[in-house]
């Protein structure tokens, strides 16, 4: 097994315990995006689909166009959605980084 496969290896198997320390986090971010997907689909008078559609595009920080919300309530809403969607991202981000410093961390480089 080479180098990059051993950290690549190493780092799921740090990620994995993490995910599932901060599944709950996750998990209720998500739930708050589809919620507040279907609020606005029902405001704006759109397919359950499309609100939760919007809702992930939004707060991935995305942003097509294609959907654009009309009513000053969605509008707020769009504006959880983003801020809920960027700390989701946050905490992946942190939590992945984490794992790959376990991964780099377990077997130190050779020194030149």
């Amino acid at each position: 097994m080479n180098e990059s496969q051993r950290v690549r290896r190493c780092f799921y198997k740090a990620l994995y315990p993490s995910l599932r320390i901060v599944w709950p986090v996750l998990s209720l971010l998500i739930s708050a995006i589809i919620g507040l997907g279907l609020v606005i689909s029902y405001l704006e008078a759109w397919k359950l689909l499309e609100g939760v559609y919007f809702a992930f595009v939004t707060g991935l920080t995305v942003g097509y166009g294609d959907f654009v919300p009309k009513h000053p309530v969605s509008r707020v809403i769009a504006v959880i959605i983003s801020f809920t969607g960027i700390l989701m991202t946050a905490i992946f981000a942190a939590v992945s980084v984490r794992a790959l410093e376990e991964a780099v961390k377990e077997k130190p480089l050779p020194e030149s």
